[in-house]
């Protein structure tokens, strides 16, 4: 027993004599975070035996919550004490689908997509809908990933307590005051929009919520465009295409349906001729210098209608100038009395798009829409 406990005082002797040896090249090898968790670990314990603090002192020292418990701590404070890159879902996502998802997903969740079409991002809207039921567009990047999500159906959702069809107020209430300039790197932008939507930069994204002014301005519709994504714009309005034409007549009518539906309307048949009558009023408008429903001949747009053959027991025309978007220019038309009774007028079977630009790139939209 002597000769063990001789032993064992011998080898602690030796570690102590020898420790300049080995202390310091080994700690070059230690990690600066592990070395200082060591020496906190050890002061801590040598307070606990100067201080003769007992065996179930010690136990219960120990058994304090460990200050990263995930379920202590919320998951955002959780995620900045310990550095991890943790998930943290959204703020706003339409159709389960969020800002930052990839093109997988949607298609797992809603299949391929019924149309794609140039916007005024560069990129292009896929439209998913059944019928213009459960209608979304999603925008992605050349990888595929999810950058513009848009919807004018209750499909959002919201870690803050809005829903389709609260009031203005509430979002204000929620929500707080909406932006006022969008800030690019070459120009900023007034958001003027007469009350009829809010934008609010939320979780690196802009959130455009529209209302309904007719409705008692209730939400009717909701925008999210990543801030990146925003800012890769060098002027207000897009170079002008044949593509970007095209891409905002289908998503305007498109749009279109997705409210008939809404409002249990039917849904309208693309019109091919009538939509080229819708060209050639945009074209002349912007040529021409003029907006008007009746040209520089003072013709309507019956008279048009009729003078390119096409005939019709009953029509109408919207006409929009300068919105940012074909979902700007929808949502702006269904805020104006006039046009949007023949956009929910239910003798109508057939509609006609067509757009311009003029020299700033500002877009003149036509619509025609009528029966035979």
């Amino acid at each position: 027993m002597l000769k063990k406990i001789f032993l064992s005082l011998l080898i602690i002797f030796l570690v102590l004599w020898t420790k300049p040896l080995w202390n310091e090249p080994v700690r070059e090898f230690i990690p600066e975070s592990v070395s200082d968790n060591y020496h906190s670990m050890k002061e801590f314990a040598g307070q606990m035996i100067d201080d003769n603090f007992s065996f179930d002192q010690m136990q219960n020292q120990l058994s304090l919550p460990n200050p990263f418990d995930a379920s202590e701590i919320p998951e955002r404070e959780l995620a900045e004490k310990i550095e991890l890159s943790i998930p943290v879902e959204h703020a706003f996502s339409i159709g389960n689908i969020e800002i930052g998802d990839n093109k997988d997903k949607v298609s797992q969740l809603y299949g391929e997509a019924m149309r794609d079409s140039k916007n005024e991002y560069g990129l292009n809207w896929f439209t998913y809908h059944e019928n213009y039921q459960n209608f979304i567009m999603v925008a992605y990047d050349e990888e595929e990933i999810v950058r513009g999500l848009f919807t004018n159906q209750d499909l959002f959702s919201s870690q803050f307590d809005i829903n389709m069809g609260d009031t203005r107020m509430t979002v204000t209430e929620t929500l707080g005051e909406s932006e006022e300039l969008i800030h690019y790197n070459r120009f900023s932008y007034q958001i003027n929009s007469e009350g009829e939507h809010d934008v609010y930069l939320i979780d690196g994204s802009y959130l455009t919520i529209f209302y309904d002014i007719h409705d008692d301005n209730r939400i009717t519709a909701i925008q999210l465009i990543d801030q990146d994504l925003e800012a890769t714009k060098d002027t207000l309005y897009p170079s002008s295409s044949e593509a970007l034409k095209e891409g905002f007549e289908y998503q305007l009518f498109d749009l279109t349906n997705a409210t008939r539906v809404n409002h249990d309307l039917s849904i309208l048949e693309w019109d091919e001729d009538v939509s080229e009558a819708a060209r050639k009023h945009s074209a002349d408008m912007v040529e021409n210098h003029f907006f008007s429903h009746t040209n520089l001949q003072n013709k309507t747009f019956q008279d048009r209608l009729l003078e390119d053959e096409i005939t019709f027991t009953q029509a109408g025309e919207n006409l929009a100038y300068g919105q940012l978007s074909s979902i700007f220019a929808h949502q702006g038309l269904m805020n104006s009395e006039g046009h949007r009774e023949n956009i929910l007028h239910e003798g109508f079977t057939k509609l006609g798009i067509g757009v311009d630009f003029n020299e700033q790139g500002q877009p003149y939209y036509t619509e025609n829409y009528f029966a035979n």
